[in-house]
């Protein structure tokens, strides 16, 4: 049986739920997995992907079975999937560098990273642990802000040869002297900053999108969220925030009939709240004008699991990875990463990049047969 072997960097809630899926869809059919885009592509199900090397910095996860690690604290998103076998795969410990924020030294232990007391290992261990695992896709869970870090693990991808998609908002694959380095080497890339299956980004760009083609003039909004998971935590430090916002706030311009100005949009998270946990809440305000200029708004409510709701679209990003690499496909993947990130290369609409990621894989398989 053919399986998609994958390196996870960062082992927090988003990397829990997509471990947990890819055990929780084994013994599904078809009519009942419900939460997937695409039941299987080039032939791949969910449960064709195998983790075979996983890097984290918490004392609580380092030198773990990965499948025990993915529900140690801090980590707090729901477990829908609890009963996993051991995987045999042990949590290496990562280099640290900006990938931690000491801000969070001043929160409880249990709602934040603990750094572990561990050797940090060079670029040369992370790519020869990657190709002793056999390692074909590494998958970037890093905390938002983690720049440097980021940096480093796509170097790692470039010398052993094997796919990047960068979940965060590190550019990457929207930075063409990267885009250009993983094109030289044939090696494909993803990113950057994955698109929730139907979160706060992807529902603001569908009613901006609407607008435009609707004829409404958008005139301000914004998107204000608040959660309670590591990830917020870690974003209460502002200075790690400048790449998230631009990712978020481009991700809903690139869809606009008009550009806003800088004063008349805000999309961005707000706050953190402990007792949400992994619950992420997003308020939504939109106010434009319809025919005859008369005024109109829409104010909007969302409540999901932050780390499912992303889940879904990372098996599917892994599995566009798996196609690339089997048709000798390098650099950006621009379907997928306009598809599945907020912050790709080119930007589309969604009903455009869902229609080029539909062609992205047809052709896959067209050239495969």
């Amino acid at each position: 049986m053919k399986k998609i072997k994958i390196a996870i960097v960062g082992l927090g809630n988003c990397a829990s739920s997509l471990i947990q899926g890819i055990h929780y869809y084994r013994n599904k059919s078809p009519e009942d997995a419900i939460g997937l885009m695409h039941w299987e592509i080039g032939g791949y199900k969910p449960s064709d992907i195998e983790v075979v090397a996983a890097f984290d910095i918490d004392k609580r996860k380092v030198g773990k079975d990965v499948n025990e690690a993915i529900f140690a604290p801090p980590n707090c998103t729901t477990i829908f999937h609890k009963d996993l076998p051991r995987s045999g795969v042990t949590v290496h410990m990562g280099p640290v560098l900006d990938g931690y924020s000491d801000h969070m030294d001043a929160h409880p232990e249990h709602l934040r990273f603990v750094k572990a007391d561990a050797p940090e290992p060079d670029k040369d261990s992370v790519v020869e642990i990657l190709r002793r695992s056999g390692a074909e896709i590494l998958l970037n869970y890093l905390p938002v802000g983690s720049e440097e870090a980021t940096r480093f693990y796509a170097e790692c991808a470039l010398e052993a040869g094997v796919a990047f998609i960068n979940c965060i908002p590190v550019f990457i694959a929207s930075n063409p002297e990267w885009a250009d380095r993983f094109a030289k080497r044939s090696v494909p890339l993803i990113g950057d900053d994955i698109k929730a299956q139907l979160g706060a980004t992807i529902t603001h760009r569908v009613l901006t999108d609407l607008f435009a083609r609707r004829g409404v003039r958008l005139d301000r909004t914004y998107q204000l969220n608040t959660g309670g998971n590591t990830d917020f935590l870690n974003m209460k430090n502002q200075a790690r925030l400048d790449s998230k916002r631009i990712s978020k706030t481009e991700a809903v311009q690139a869809v606009a009939a008009k550009r806003l100005e800088d004063e008349n949009i805000h999309v961005g998270p707000s706050d953190y709240v402990p007792w949400q946990k992994d619950n992420k809440v997003c308020f939504l305000r939109m106010e434009g004008r319809l025919f005859g200029d008369v005024p109109m708004n829409i104010e909007l409510r969302l409540s999901v699991e932050d780390s499912p709701n992303s889940a879904g679209v990372a098996i599917d990003m892994i599995r566009c990875a798996k196609l690339a690499l089997e048709q000798g496909i390098g650099g950006v993947l621009d379907a997928p990463s306009a598809y599945f990130c907020k912050h790709p290369r080119k930007q589309m609409t969604d009903d455009q990049a869902y229609e080029a990621v539909e062609k992205f894989i047809a052709r896959s398989l067209e050239k495969a047969a």
